[in-house]
C-alpha cells in the first residue's frame, strides 16, 4: 500500500509537470538569484500531498513550497514537487518529481521520475534500486582520476575557502569532467545508475536528497556527509559515490589533492 500510494502519488505531480512543460506558466522568485518556483511547483506539490492523504491522512508531509504539515505519525513524506525548477522554466529536460519515505526517521523508500526523459528510479530499505523496473548498480570504478562526477552549487557562498568553486577548480584541472545537470534528486539517481561515479554538493535541502541517497545506497552506493559520517537529509553536505572512491574524493571536498 506505502509503494503503490508512493507511485500514484509520483504520477500525480509527473502529470502536472508534462501540462506545464514547455508551456505558459507564472515564475516568480522565492529568494536569491534564479531561485525560482513556478506555477507547476505548487500545482505538483498539490496533486501529491491529495493522493498521499487520501490513502494516509494521519501522516506527516514535509514539502518544499508548503513546508510542514505536522503529524504525530512516524511516517513522513519528504516532496520536491520539481527538482530542477529552473531547468524545468527554461524547457530543460533534466527535472524530476522526487518522494523520499521516512518510517521513525529512517529512509525506507523513494522515488524519482524524471518524466520527460520517462526515467523513474524506485528503491525500498533492503530491496535494492530500480530504473524503470529494471535493477541498477553504481559503477565499478577505482580511481577518482578516472571517474566522471556531477555536482551543483548553491545560490549563496560559493568563494568560501574549500567553497564549491574551489572544489570544482581542483577536479577540472586535474581532467576531471565534472558536469552540472541542476537537478540535485537525478544527479543521484545517475550515481546509482553508473552513469556518474561521484556527486558531491553543499547546502542541500532534505527534499533534494531523501530520495535519491536511498537509491544510491542501495544501488551499492556509499553516502555520507563531507567529514565522512552517516548521511542525514537535515544537514547540508552529501557526498555520495559508487564506494570505491569514497575516501579519496572525500579527502579532495577537505582540501586535499588529488591523487595521480
Amino acid at each position: 500500500m506505502l509503494k503503490t500510494t508512493l507511485l500514484n502519488a509520483i504520477q500525480a505531480g509527473a502529470a502536472q509537470l508534462r501540462h506545464f512543460y514547455q508551456g505558459s506558466f507564472k515564475v516568480s522568485n522565492k529568494e536569491g538569484i534564479n531561485n525560482l518556483v513556478t506555477e507547476a511547483d505548487h500545482a505538483a506539490e498539490k496533486a501529491i500531498i491529495e493522493v498521499i492523504k487520501h490513502s494516509y491522512p494521519d501522516h506527516f508531509i514535509l514539502s518544499e513550497e508548503t513546508g510542514e504539515l505536522k503529524t504525530d505519525s512516524d511516517y513522513k513524506w519528504i516532496i520536491d514537487p520539481i527538482d530542477g525548477t529552473v531547468n524545468f522554466a527554461h524547457g530543460i529536460p533534466l527535472c524530476c518529481v522526487s518522494i523520499g519515505l521516512e518510517k521513525a526517521g529512517e529512509l525506507v523508500m523513494g522515488a524519482v521520475y524524471a518524466p520527460i526523459l520517462d526515467e523513474l528510479y524506485f528503491a525500498q530499505k533492503g530491496m535494492g534500486s530500480y530504473l524503470n523496473e529494471n535493477r541498477i548498480h553504481v559503477s565499478e570504478k577505482k580511481a577518482l582520476i578516472n571517474s566522471c562526477l556531477v555536482t551543483g552549487f548553491p545560490y549563496t557562498y560559493l568563494d568560501v575557502p574549500n567553497g564549491p568553486l574551489s572544489i570544482f577548480e581542483k577536479l577540472i584541472r586535474k581532467g576531471i569532467p565534472v558536469r552540472r545537470l541542476g537537478s540535485a534528486a537525478i544527479d543521484l539517481c545517475w550515481v546509482a545508475a553508473g552513469r556518474f561515479d561521484g556527486f558531491y554538493e553543499h547546502n542541500l535541502q532534505a527534499w533534494d536528497s531523501a530520495a535519491g541517497s536511498l537509491i544510491v545506497s542501495e544501488a551499492g552506493g556509499k553516502v555520507t556527509d563531507f567529514a565522512g559520517n552517516p548521511y542525514s537529509v537535515y544537514q547540508p553536505q552529501i557526498l555520495a559515490t559508487n564506494g570505491r572512491m569514497h575516501d579519496e574524493l572525500r579527502a579532495v571536498v577537505n582540501g586535499g589533492e588529488v591523487l595521480q
